[in-house]
């Protein structure tokens, strides 16, 4: 008898197993799945903490190389205001002269940038052209006046010997840029008959000798403060003098521009 009971009780702990793992099955199919907790993005934080890296290098290397010159900059110098080791900027960026291209070109191009900005709102018609004009030739004349841009073309120009093929590569990554832009919205006002261009290349490049010849004068090669009034004078009587050269002739038939060679 207790062999019996022995094995009806296995048999209904079995079947309770049995409908138990059912039940289980039942529930596991019908209840929603769960969604997956995403794995944390290691990838993307590593990039991000690449760039915030390379930014921290160049802020501090371009410190240091305007306050310093090149010659007497240091690594030691851009690593300790960097926060960062040396060989984390070599990984980075390599040597010092590479670093020194780096900082110098994408500062151009980071200034190209806001005057390409500036240039958006170039007017389109005749419609007070002097006064909008010369709103717009205030705007990149403020993107070359400031501290670090001066600071920066100093540095390019005492070591030109040095580095003789960065004036060019700053110039076609960034200078190019604005006088084709510059160019392409004066051809626009020429072929409405609004000014009078042969070559709108030629004229975007006196449009920005107009308007910016004096600042070298005037700030002392970015030595000391822009007095204001004095810069208005110089700004306007650069676009006075463009539009002088280049509006139309009375009684002319809308100009027909022609590409530069």
């Amino acid at each position: 008898m207790v062999e019996g009971t022995k094995r009806s009780t296995t048999r209904t702990t079995g079947g309770t197993a049995t409908r138990a793992g059912g039940a289980a099955r039942t529930s596991a199919e019908t209840a929603p799945a769960e969604a997956a907790e995403p794995a944390p993005p290691a990838a993307h934080a590593t990039t991000r903490g690449r760039i915030d890296k390379r930014r921290a290098i160049l802020a501090a290397a371009e410190a240091v190389f305007t306050r310093e010159g090149y010659t007497l900059a240091g690594i030691d110098a851009i690593a300790a205001e960097a926060g960062v080791s040396k060989p984390t900027i070599y990984n980075h960026l390599g040597g010092k002269e590479n670093l020194f291209r780096t900082v110098v070109v994408e500062a151009a191009i980071e200034s190209s940038g806001r005057i390409l900005a500036a240039l958006e709102a170039f007017p389109t018609d005749a419609e007070d052209l002097h006064p909008r004009l010369t709103a717009i030739a205030h705007r990149v004349v403020q993107c070359q006046a400031g501290e670090k841009g001066w600071a920066l073309q100093r540095l390019v120009y005492a070591e030109a010997a040095r580095f003789p093929d960065l004036y060019d590569t700053i110039r076609e990554g960034g200078t190019v840029r604005i006088i084709d832009a510059l160019a392409g919205r004066l051809a626009r006002l020429a072929h409405g008959g609004h000014l009078d261009i042969d070559d709108p290349v030629t004229a975007a490049n006196q449009f920005l000798a107009l308007i910016s010849g004096d600042l070298p004068t005037l700030t002392a090669l970015g030595t000391r403060p822009v007095d204001d009034a004095a810069l208005d004078r110089a700004v306007t009587a650069g676009v006075t003098t463009f539009l002088r050269a280049f509006g139309p002739r009375t009684g002319a038939a809308p100009v027909t521009t022609r590409p530069r060679r």
